[in-house]
């Protein structure tokens, strides 16, 4: 913070702002006291964005004011603020007290959290914003009493500001799947009671089908969706909306726990399992612990639904954190466990499933879902069945295409003479189909039916009901209107093998979600699975497999029985953060630290890695002390080069020596 000469200070009390000041530096995320100068007496409110003099930085940054007042002590010397960049209330408390919380539970700054929180600043949605006449006058909203009697108790649950776990109905209607019927049902009620309501998603596709079922069950004027999918305009000035203190109902991904809604009345995410809840930006905040520090400091109701339950979720209900409320009438779809293949002339589908598939394509679309996209994403050496590998890069070898030159999956080279390292030998030979290579197999087997990809690279969203032959991968799956009658879950085997702590989870949730696409009596063949897993999904009983692996993980102190840090960067940092959390966290168990472990590094820097294994009640202990280790680490670190850089005679930016993430979902040394 810039000062003033002494013989300059002003007297008396003057008014001062309290500012946040927008920077990378982990040092500086705390409050900077400024005058507020007579010029801007009146702009200079909370909320705003402000730009201001840094000392320290040496030069004019962007930050918010969090508050004023006055400050009393005439001697004490203040720079002042130098521009109020908009009048526009773009960080209401609320919103700053959110991210404060984030912050401090995950041992990060404010200012990354509201990065994530508050789009890029534009200008002209900013001044329809600011221009706009009053709030538009409140639709009538449909009684949403019909659409949650499935659930007894649950209007009143919402009411009183409850934890929740829902285990959503499968099915299908027109083109809206029932949880997004039900999720659109819970919008409707928290608006009749003049409340606002949040509904975040993992994707673009569940919120299209979720803006379908919002049809005649909430009023389309109340509808603020914020995603990344939009332009920068539409999302600035819907987050705009999101300031005032007209009630409505928000929908997005990840970020859209952070809207700052004047009153929130609940707060719901669909399919919190999903992995792109998982934020990949610092300081790594999943969108499920947002959306309970936001409960505890808001209020209002918490729902967590999903066709499967995660065992975090578990785990709040276990403890009595959350509480499930069960359907009146349990509703399952048909899940028939198939074996694998047992006749050559079907291919990778078991006789059983691919009769299924034939007679009910006489009825409408069958899908297959298989692991992964592509050709072949796998080949191997066609004598020792060596993994295929680049010869420049060692990256995996995949065929684009049927009969296509081999193509490095990381280099993007194409193998053109390539050799087996293991045994010399030239050619290749596919371990495994992707959903193109699958299409194939199967426009060969149904000659005549229409086949249709679905994957990252041929996004389909929709399909009609003639007969169709959809292959698509996890997630990728259109809907059909009114269900598929028959899903074929191909390649199960191959996904759990790989080696994740919950790949038994995700296996589940992609395989639910998508026999809850089928038509009411189709079935759903799981072909080669045996096991917890395959039991879970044939019975309908997803609850019961989060509880035996949470009861599995809670032994070998694995999350989320117990929360998990990861502390990297150079190994004399480590090693000072890890000895420093001995003291400031006293009591950790005798094996809660793992490692560290040296990290390869190209520079020649010795790095290193330690995992941290401690209780939820210890949390604040253990985050207040890894936080104060990345200060403490970040100021060495820019003060060496600061000092390296004079002698040198150029300037370098600081980077910080050691990171901290927490709540790690799959740790690994």
């Amino acid at each position: 913070m810039a000062e003033h000469p002494a013989h300059l200070a002003p007297r008396g009390p003057r008014p001062i702002a309290r500012v946040l000041v927008d920077t990378p530096l982990p040092q500086l995320d705390r409050l900077f006291d400024y005058q507020i100068p007579s010029a801007l007496a009146d702009s200079a409110r909370p909320g705003v964005r402000v730009k201001v003099p840094l000392k320290s930085a040496g030069r004019v940054l962007q930050g918010y004011i969090i508050e004023v007042g006055e400050e009393p002590d005439p001697e004490r010397v203040l720079a002042e603020i130098d521009t109020v960049v908009s009048d526009a209330v773009v960080l209401p408390d609320r919103l700053y007290r959110l991210a404060r919380a984030v912050a401090d539970r995950a041992a990060g700054s404010a200012t990354d959290v509201l990065r994530l929180a508050i789009p890029r600043r534009m200008v002209r949605a900013e001044k329809a914003w600011l221009s706009r006449g009053g709030a538009p006058e409140a639709e009538p909203v449909p009684d949403p009493a019909e659409a949650m009697a499935e659930f007894p108790g649950l209007a009143v649950a919402l009411a009183g500001g409850e934890r929740i776990a829902l285990d959503a109905p499968p099915g299908i209607t027109g083109i809206a799947p029932e949880w997004a019927r039900l999720m659109a049902a819970i919008a409707a009620d928290a608006l009749r009671r003049g409340t606002s309501a949040i509904i975040a998603v993992p994707d673009h596709r569940d919120l299209d089908r979720l803006i379908a079922a919002f049809d005649g069950i909430v009023p389309a004027s109340a509808v603020v969706r914020l995603d990344a999918e939009q332009p920068a305009q539409e999302r600035y000035g819907a987050y705009l909306r999101t300031t005032g203190d007209e009630p409505c109902v928000v929908i997005g991904n990840r970020s859209a726990v952070y809207a700052p809604v004047a009153d929130l009345g609940v707060l719901a995410i669909w399919d919190d399992g999903d992995p792109l809840f998982d934020e990949q930006l610092a300081p790594y905040v999943h969108t499920r612990d947002v959306a309970l520090v936001r409960q505890s400091l808001d209020g209002g109701a918490l729902v967590f639904c999903g066709h499967t339950r995660s065992s975090d979720v578990e785990r709040l209900v276990a403890i009595g954190f959350a509480r499930e409320i069960a359907p009146a009438r349990r509703r399952s779809p048909r899940v028939v466990i198939a074996a694998p293949q047992d006749t050559p002339n079907t291919g990778r589908i078991p006789s059983a499933a691919f009769r299924s598939a034939r007679e009910a394509l006489e009825l409408g679309p069958v899908l297959v879902q298989v692991a992964r996209p592509g050709y072949a994403p796998t080949l191997v050496c066609a004598e020792c069945r060596a993994p295929a590998r680049c010869v420049p890069c060692g990256g995996p070898l995949h065929a684009p295409a049927r009969g296509a030159t081999p193509v490095c999956g990381w280099c993007a080279r194409g193998a053109l003479g390539w050799q087996c390292a293991a045994c010399e030998a030239t050619s290749v030979r596919l371990a495994s189909s992707g959903s193109e290579r699958t299409a194939d197999e199967l426009g060969r087997a149904f000659p005549g039916v229409r086949v249709i990809v679905a994957d990252s690279a041929h996004p389909v969203h929709t399909i009609d009901e003639a007969p169709a032959l959809v292959v698509a991968t996890r997630g990728a799956e259109p809907v059909a209107p009114n269900g598929y009658r028959a899903i074929l879950l191909l390649d199960g085997e191959r996904m759990l093998q790989a080696p994740e702590l919950r790949i038994g989870e995700t296996c589940l949730r992609g395989w639910s979600n998508a026999a809850a696409l089928a038509a009411e009596g189709a079935v759903t063949h799981l072909v080669g699975v045996t096991g917890p897993v395959a039991r879970a999904l044939a019975t309908w009983s997803q609850p019961a497999y989060a509880r035996n692996e949470l009861a599995e993980r809670a032994p070998v102190k694995m999350p989320p029985a117990v929360r998990v840090a990861v502390v990297e960067g150079d190994a004399p940092q480590v090693e000072r953060a890890l000895v420093r959390l001995g003291t400031d966290a006293a009591g950790l168990a005798a094996d809660a630290v793992l490692g560290p472990v040296p990290l390869p590094d190209a520079s020649g820097r010795k790095r290193a890695r330690a995992l941290v294994r401690f209780d939820y009640a210890r949390g604040a202990a253990v985050a207040g002390s890894l936080r104060a280790s990345v200060v403490e680490a970040a100021v060495k670190s820019r003060s060496r080069r600061t000092r390296g850089a004079a002698e040198r005679g150029r300037s370098r930016t600081p980077a910080n020596t050691l990171s901290v993430r927490l709540d790690v979902a799959d740790p690994d040394l």
